[in-house]
């Protein structure tokens, strides 16, 4: 009986045993997995590299036609304009991996049904093989979450996410470069803004920008490069159709200036007009050198060009920002200040000064702020400062005088003048009084 039970127990242990082997080769997961994956397959897998002209068709409108060229994407058909780079680039990348949401029918019969008999849009790709592809795209699904689509030669027919369909499925303003000035921001070295009253002429050095004309002046590089912002994203207003509507404002609209921008390719130009439809309401056109014809612009660009040359001129007295200062010297009538940095203690005279008391002055000495740039007016200076900063690399000194409505100020490095406010030299004085020696170490 014993070696009955014995041989009973191994028999119920190996069918245990391959139905757990079974069970692990054949995971619920794993068929589940397999079983979506054939019920949704790919519809394109293709390089998007290798992909060199998109023939666009829309059921009722002109075809499209994108080339890849040297320097990107640029569309030949209907007219030749410059591709949104960016645009095309998702369109690419959409088509070059086209998952399908489902798989509706492996061997279609009845196309109408799907709207695919005379597809609402279809795109023909074609790689550096001359290999073609075409891919249909019909109606929206019942819940209008997807849409019927296959490609030209295959019997199947799947649906595909309505965010593919509209990554590829674009029209010509949509697949169009939009800027009037194609020059890279980051490599513009001049900037010339060309006005009735005063031209104004800017440089780059690395990332700092200073006036060249009408004379060398310090500059606000902030404004100026807003200014190079928003001209560089200045783009083509194509919500109306009407080109000739456009170019009519802007051949009657009033100049207002025309901005010349280089980088390493060269010049390019681009001259604003402004119409006054009422004393409040200004609308502006633009013609740019780079592109054909005239548009309506946003009003922020027409604005900035508006500006005057004051608007981009440095206010700020001193330009170490906020960086910390390595030595601070001011002299005040018959009083004298010496100040030096060591890591983030203060000391003057061998003696450690107390922090916030200096921090207060170098405060100050950042506020100093021209709230106006006289002509004239400057004359017995009483006031010296000199700022040293970038672990000595940058000496600024700045010399303040009296005057009849404030202070004038001059830098040391230019003739400049600047005019300043009574209240801010008057609280930069006290500031400087105000210094004291650092309370001493409690024992």
């Amino acid at each position: 009986m014993k070696i009955r039970g014995l041989v009973v127990a191994a028999f119920v242990f190996f069918i245990l045993a391959a139905i757990l082997y079974w069970s692990e080769r054949h995971k619920p997961g794993e068929d589940a997995a397999k079983a979506s994956a054939d019920s949704a397959p790919s519809i394109l897998k293709l390089d998007s590299a290798t992909i060199t002209r998109l023939d666009l068709r829309r059921r009722g409108a002109q075809p499209i036609v994108l080339a890849k060229t040297g320097s990107g994407w640029k569309i030949t058909e209907p007219q030749q304009f410059g591709a949104d780079q960016s645009t095309v680039s998702g369109a690419l990348s959409t088509l070059a991996s086209l998952n399908s949401e489902r798989l509706v029918e492996d061997k279609a019969a009845n196309l109408k049904q799907y709207g695919l008999d005379q597809p609402a849009f279809q795109v023909e790709i074609a790689e550096k093989d001359n290999k073609t592809q075409k891919l249909l795209i019909g109606d929206d699904t019942p819940t209008g979450s997807a849409s019927y689509a296959m490609l030209a030669g295959d019997p199947r027919v799947f649906t595909i996410g309505t965010y593919a369909k509209t990554s590829v499925d674009k029209n010509l303003n949509d697949l169009r470069d939009k800027r009037l000035l194609t020059v890279d921001p980051d490599k513009v070295s001049r900037v010339v803004i060309l006005r009735k009253n005063q031209d104004i002429e800017f440089g780059r050095n690395k990332d700092e920008w200073q006036i060249l004309k009408p004379k060398p002046l310090r500059s606000d590089s902030d404004q100026v490069s807003e200014l190079l912002r928003k001209l560089t994203d200045a783009q083509m207003d194509l919500s109306s159709s009407d080109t000739e509507e456009a170019a009519s404002a802007f051949a009657h609209a009033t100049p207002l200036a025309t901005a010349r921008l280089t980088d390493q390719s060269g010049t390019q130009e681009l001259q604003v007009r402004r119409s006054q439809t009422d004393k409040s309401n200004n609308v502006y056109y633009a013609k740019s050198s780079a592109v054909e014809g005239a548009y309506k612009i946003n009003a922020d660009l027409g604005q900035a060009l508006d500006k005057s040359l004051d608007d981009f001129r440095a206010k700020k007295l001193f330009d170490f920002g906020f960086a910390e200062p390595n030595k601070v010297e001011l002299h005040a009538g018959s009083k004298a200040y010496f100040l030096v940095r060591s890591g983030e203690d203060w000391w003057q005279d061998g003696k450690k000064m107390d922090v916030g008391s200096v921090q207060s002055l170098i405060s100050k000495l950042r506020d100093l702020t021209a709230v106006k740039f006289p002509d004239s007016g400057f004359a017995n200076p009483t006031i010296e400062i000199a700022a040293t900063s970038d672990d000595g690399k940058r000496v600024e000194k700045i010399l303040i005088a009296k005057a009849n409505d404030g202070y004038t100020a001059k830098r040391e490095d230019g003739t400049d003048l600047y005019q300043l406010s009574s209240s801010s030299v008057d609280d930069l004085q006290k500031a400087a009084e105000s210094i004291k020696p650092a309370a001493a170490a409690s024992k």
